[in-house]
C-alpha cells in the first residue's frame, strides 16, 4: 500500500515536472521574442483610441485610494477618451471624501471622474455589474484600490486589444509588488508574483494563447461582457469565473506584458491567510462548476485550463500531503527504531523506491530554482543575490503555506456542503 502511494507520488512529480517544463519553455520563448527596447517616452499613436470606462471598486480604502486615483488620472491616454468611476462600496470611512478632495486640485480640473457611494450587494462583482449599466466606454477597465498603474498601462492594454479586436475580448497586464521590501512575507509574495507573471502567464499565452483575467489592471469589451450576463455577483474570485465565461464564448484574453501596475500585498500572515483562502475557495468553486467541460465538446483551451486547475488544486496538493505525511512518519519511526529495533519504517531508506523518490524530488527542486531565476532575470532589478537566497528559503517555508490554505479552503467548501450553509465571508485585505 505504502509502495503504491510512493509510486503515485513519483508519477505526480513527473507530471508536475512536465507541466513546468512546458510553461517554462513557452515563457523563455516569449522573453526572447520581446527583448527589444521600447521607448516609452516616444510611443507611436494608436490607430484609434476607443473610449474606456475605468472602474475602481473601493471598500474602506481611505489609506490608498488617492495614490491610485492620481495614477489613473495621469495615464497617457486622451482625456476625452476615458472616464473614471470610483465606487465607495459600503464604506464606513472617508474613502469618498478622499476622492472628492482630488477634484479641487488644478491638475485634475478637466478630468472626467466621479465617486459613487454604493450600498448594494454582490461585492466587487456587484460593483462591476453596476458600472456596466452606467459606463459610456466601449471597454471597461478595472483597477483595485491599491493598484496604481504605470502611466502607459492603458495605452499598452488598448494597443494589444487593437491587434485583433474581434478575437480579443479582454487584455490584461502585469502587477508588481510595491511593498515587497517590507518583510520576509512580502518578499516571498513578490517572488511568487514575478514567477507567475514572467513564466506562467507568458508561457501559456505564447504556446496556447490562454490568458486569465487578474483582479486588476485589465480592460474588457463591454458588449461582450453584457452578452455573457456580466459578472457573477458574490463570487469570491470573479476574475477566474469571467475568464472561463469568455473562453466558453470563444474569445481570447490577451496578455499585454508592458502594461504594468503596482499593488500592495499583505504584510502579515493573518492578512495573507484570509486573502489567499478566499482566492483558493473561489478557485475551487469555479473548478467544480467547470469540471464537466473536461468531458463535453467545449474548446480545448477550456479543457486544458480545467485540467491545469484540477492538477494544481486537487491532484498535486493531495500527492504532496500524502508524500509529506509518509516522509514525516518514516522519520519518526526511524527515530523510534533507534531505541526499539523491532519497529520497522514504512519505507526503508536506501531502497530503490526511496532513492528514486528522492532523485525525482531533487529534480523538481532544481527545476523550481531554474524557473525562479529565469523569471527574476527577466525583470529589471529583481535578479539579486538576496532574492536568490529568498528563493531557496521560500521553497521550504512560504511555498508550503499554499498547502495549508488549500486544505482550509477545501474544508470550508466541504463544511458548507454538509451543513447547507455558507459560512465563508469576504475578508477585507488590510492596507498599510
Amino acid at each position: 500500500m505504502i509502495d503504491n502511494l510512493y509510486v503515485i507520488a513519483i508519477i505526480t512529480i513527473w507530471l508536475s515536472i512536465f507541466m513546468t517544463v512546458v510553461t517554462l519553455s513557452g515563457g523563455v520563448i516569449f522573453i526572447f521574442k520581446h527583448l527589444q527596447h521600447t521607448n516609452i517616452d516616444n510611443l507611436p499613436p494608436l490607430r484609434r483610441y476607443p473610449k474606456v470606462t475605468l472602474v475602481v471598486p473601493a471598500h474602506n480604502e481611505e489609506l490608498v485610494i488617492q495614490d491610485t486615483v492620481q495614477s489613473i488620472l495621469r495615464l497617457n491616454y486622451p482625456l476625452d477618451r476615458f472616464e473614471l468611476l470610483v465606487y465607495a462600496d459600503n464604506c464606513n470611512d472617508h474613502t469618498a471624501d478622499r476622492v472628492r478632495e482630488l477634484k479641487q486640485i488644478k491638475e485634475f480640473k478637466n478630468h472626467n471622474f466621479r465617486v459613487i457611494e454604493r450600498t448594494g450587494t454582490g461585492g466587487k462583482a456587484g460593483v462591476l455589474n453596476d458600472a456596466l449599466k452606467v459606463s459610456t466606454g466601449e471597454y471597461l477597465g478595472v483597477y483595485d484600490a491599491d493598484a496604481a498603474p504605470e502611466k502607459n498601462a492603458l495605452y499598452f492594454l488598448v494597443q494589444k486589444i487593437l491587434e485583433n479586436p474581434e478575437r480579443y475580448a479582454a487584455a490584461f497586464g502585469r502587477n508588481k509588488t510595491r511593498n515587497y521590501q517590507q518583510n520576509f512575507l512580502t518578499r516571498c509574495i513578490n517572488l511568487e508574483i514575478v514567477n507567475t507573471q514572467r513564466i506562467q502567464h507568458t508561457g501559456l499565452w505564447q504556446l496556447f494563447k490562454i490568458g486569465r483575467i487578474p483582479g486588476t489592471n485589465f480592460i474588457i469589451n463591454k458588449r461582450i461582457v453584457q452578452s455573457i450576463g456580466g459578472w457573477n455577483n458574490g463570487a469570491l474570485t470573479e476574475d477566474t469565473a469571467i475568464s472561463f465565461s469568455l473562453m466558453r464564448s470563444g474569445k481570447l484574453i490577451a496578455l499585454a506584458h508592458r502594461a504594468e501596475a503596482f499593488q500592495q500585498e499583505p504584510e502579515t500572515l493573518f492578512a495573507y491567510y484570509n486573502q489567499r483562502k478566499r482566492w483558493a475557495r473561489g478557485n475551487y468553486e469555479v473548478i467544480l462548476d467547470n469540471l464537466k467541460h473536461l468531458f463535453d465538446r467545449t474548446s480545448w483551451r477550456i479543457k486544458l485550463e480545467v485540467f491545469y486547475y484540477v492538477c494544481t488544486f486537487f491532484w498535486f496538493n493531495a500527492a504532496i500531503i500524502i508524500s509529506n505525511t509518509i516522509f514525516i512518519l518514516n522519520m519518526a519511526l526511524a527515530g523510534v527504531q533507534y531505541f526499539f529495533p523491532q519497529v520497522h519504517q514504512l519505507v526503508s531508506l536506501g531502497t530503490p523506491l526511496s532513492v528514486l523518490f528522492m532523485v525525482n524530488w531533487l529534480m523538481m527542486f532544481f527545476l523550481y530554482l531554474l524557473q525562479m531565476n529565469i523569471a527574476l532575470a527577466s525583470d529589471y532589478g529583481q535578479e539579486t543575490v538576496k532574492n536568490f537566497f529568498y528563493t531557496l528559503v521560500s521553497y521550504f517555508t512560504y511555498a508550503q503555506l499554499f498547502i495549508i490554505v488549500s486544505i482550509a479552503a477545501f474544508w470550508a467548501i466541504l463544511r458548507d456542503k454538509i451543513t447547507g450553509k455558507r459560512h465563508t465571508q469576504w475578508y477585507k485585505t488590510q492596507r498599510f
